[in-house]
């Protein structure tokens, strides 16, 4: 008797004590995944990303170059993962199998919803290639690009900085109008890979290096299904056009007049007296903008360091859509995820409509856009577009610049 009783408190207290294991949790396993999202072409556009579990609920960072991408609203219910990308109103739905996952990753648009076939392996640290030795060819540095579609007629020029440590290879693309964030990729011979994938980008990018210090076969994949071809030649001194000269206003102008409602519905206007005799800083966003979501981050803690020097920013937010609610709830987001201290206003007006929204404006070319504006009231400087952390040195030396002008503005009688 006593035998079959200690027996049958060894079984309840294992079932008392066990960790649970239900189906749905048993293909979660923590550590780095490798994720691929299918083009249209049948192109995979591969990224990583690191599972964990903090307190009992999983816990991603998708992984491009220096950048850990946190989301936290990830659901498992019965065979199923539900994983809500932060900021940019897109999500990835797919069925847990073993050490695997098979779904879908959905963007949403106020005009269409766009989705790509998704798969995710455990346990796979590689991007593209798991091969180890050393590349044949090397990459890192300057270059000089041109973007085309296959007419030729359709071009962007942009400049490619690259850091090569063995095979893996690292950097972004500026062009006039802001940068493509973090690439992560790999050189495979003479073959020249990369990829990156934030909620929002997906791009991949092959070209072959060749001996004469250029880079031929470009080809772009962005999203489901747009490709173009890009080409490239090594350039040390390879030059955009100046970013504080492609924005302007109109003849005659030399203010920004607005009033838009802040996050708690009070009226901002930069009459207000709270900017009165201050530096103010304007930014054009949109919490879409993958950008701006940079932009955002610098400053918020710019703002924090001179706030209380004689500085004020306001960020403007122009969304995808003129519902007031659903651009709120967006942008609110945008201000949870930085911690931003400056007003954020909800301008009611969309991502192309800018120019109707600021009739002082002559031209308006790319999101993000910030204006500086003197102790007076006017504006000095509008640059268009950001070169954020991804850039490595160009953002370094963007940041030097900006606040270099910040100060000089307050030097101003």
């Amino acid at each position: 008797m006593r035998k079959t009783v200690l027996l049958l408190a060894i079984f309840f207290a294992a079932i008392i004590f066990s960790p649970g294991c239900s189906k749905s949790e048993g293909g979660l396993k923590s550590g780095t995944w490798r994720a691929t999202l299918q083009t249209q072409s049948k192109a995979e556009i591969p990224f990583n990303f690191i599972l964990s579990d903090s307190s009992g609920q999983h816990l991603i960072h998708i992984i491009n170059a220096d950048e850990r991408l946190r989301v936290e609203d990830i659901t498992v219910k019965d065979d199923s993962i539900f994983i809500k990308l932060p900021l940019f109103d897109s999500e990835i739905r797919a069925q847990i199998r073993k050490n695997t996952l098979v779904g879908r990753w959905i963007k949403h648009l106020p005009e269409k919803t766009t989705t790509m076939p998704f798969r995710a392996e455990a346990a796979t640290e590689w991007r593209f290639f798991n091969a180890s030795g050393k590349p044949g060819t090397r990459v890192s540095g300057r270059w000089s690009v041109i973007f085309y579609d296959e007419t030729q007629k359709d071009t962007t020029l942009a400049i490619g900085e690259f850091r090569q440590q063995q095979r893996k290879v690292t950097g972004s693309f500026l062009t006039s109008t802001g940068d493509y964030r973090f690439l992560e990729g790999i050189l495979s011979g003479n073959k020249l890979y990369l990829s990156t994938f934030d909620g929002s980008h997906a791009y991949l990018l092959t070209g072959t290096l060749n001996k004469d210090n250029t880079i031929s076969d470009g080809l772009f994949y962005a999203g489901y299904s747009t490709i173009r071809n890009w080409t490239a030649r090594k350039d040390a001194n390879a030059m955009l056009p100046d970013a504080y000269a492609l924005t302007s206003l109109k003849s005659g102008e030399d203010r920004l007049n607005f009033q838009f409602p802040d996050l708690q519905g009070n009226q901002v206007s930069l009459s207000d007296k709270k900017f009165t005799g201050k530096v103010v800083i304007v930014q054009f966003l949109g919490s879409w903008c993958p950008n701006c979501m940079d932009e955002t981050a610098y400053l918020s803690s710019f703002y924090n360091q001179y706030r209380g020097k004689g500085v004020e920013v306001i960020g403007l937010a122009y969304e995808r859509t003129n519902d007031i609610e659903k651009s709120k709830k967006s942008v609110e987001q945008l201000q949870k995820r930085f911690s931003v201290a400056y007003p954020l206003l909800i301008t009611g007006y969309t991502n192309k409509e800018v120019l109707k929204s600021m009739p002082s404006l002559n031209d308006f070319k790319a999101f993000p856009t910030t204006a500086l504006i003197d102790k007076k009231g006017k504006v000095r400087k509008i640059h268009t577009g950001f070169s954020g952390p991804g850039t490595g040195e160009h953002y370094e030396q963007f940041k030097q610049e900006f606040e270099q002008q910040v100060k000089n503005l307050l030097a101003e009688n």
